[in-house]
């Protein structure tokens, strides 16, 4: 299970227990803009009983090239069109190159040795910034990667890459995890915000969750600096 911190992950996590597994949640510290979220990541997998809860470290602001890992790339904010539409090249500047298929990598190694079969990832291809690893068509050729890239693979074992939320939009998620009892006060969303877990309530990732609890009628929990 990955688990970022955020209120997605969260909400899956919630899903999968509800389905009877038996969760061991994965976490990175991958240079980010910000420590709030794997703090986050560990109250939730507390919170929502993770069998285990693993954060590894990742090196990705060597690499740079992302809103998200250098600090002197500004984060945007308020854009007028989150969304790119299909064949868009415009890709916001928090797309963390190759990020999703990293974590995934992991995760796949992860499940190899504890002898599972089933991965959760929390990507979602309709309220989201248009980032290319959170549709379908990679995680189905992820899928596939992992039939033939394993030891398990090699045997017969298949992988279920889930991605329960890949077609809901973000007030449906809410309500989905309020249901399942996810404590949303303890998720982050926004991509900076400050070491206190404020949330700057500009960035695509704030908007999309506000417009989320709103639109569920649900009260957001999240203290955001500029209010």
């Amino acid at each position: 299970m990955l688990l970022s911190g955020g209120l997605d992950s969260a909400t899956v996590l919630a899903m999968a227990n509800q389905q009877g597994f038996a969760c061991h949640a994965l976490s990175f510290d991958y240079q980010q803009r910000h420590q709030v979220e794997l703090r986050a990541a560990r109250d939730i997998a507390h919170h929502l009983g993770a069998v285990e809860h693993k954060i590894i470290k990742i090196a990705l602001g060597e690499l740079g090239g992302s809103a998200l890992t250098d600090k002197n790339i500004a984060v945007p904010e308020a854009r007028p069109e989150a969304v790119p539409k299909a064949g868009d090249d415009d890709i916001p500047v928090t797309y963390v190159p190759a990020r999703n298929t990293i974590f995934l990598a992991f995760a796949l190694a992860y499940a190899e040795t504890r002898q599972a079969s089933d991965i959760f990832i929390g990507v979602n291809a309709v309220d989201y910034s248009g980032y290319p690893d959170c549709r379908p068509a990679f995680i189905k050729a992820f899928a596939e990667t992992a039939r033939l890239a394993t030891r398990a693979g090699l045997v017969g074992q298949s992988f279920a890459i889930h991605t329960p939320l890949i077609g809901m939009h973000k007030a449906e998620i809410i309500r989905t995890g309020s249901r399942l009892g996810v404590d949303y006060d303890l998720t982050i969303s926004c991509y900076q915000a400050d070491e206190a877990g404020q949330a700057c309530g500009r960035c695509d990732a704030c908007r999309f969750r506000r417009q989320g609890f709103t639109a569920a009628s649900i009260t957001d929990p999240t203290v955001y600096a500029n209010d």
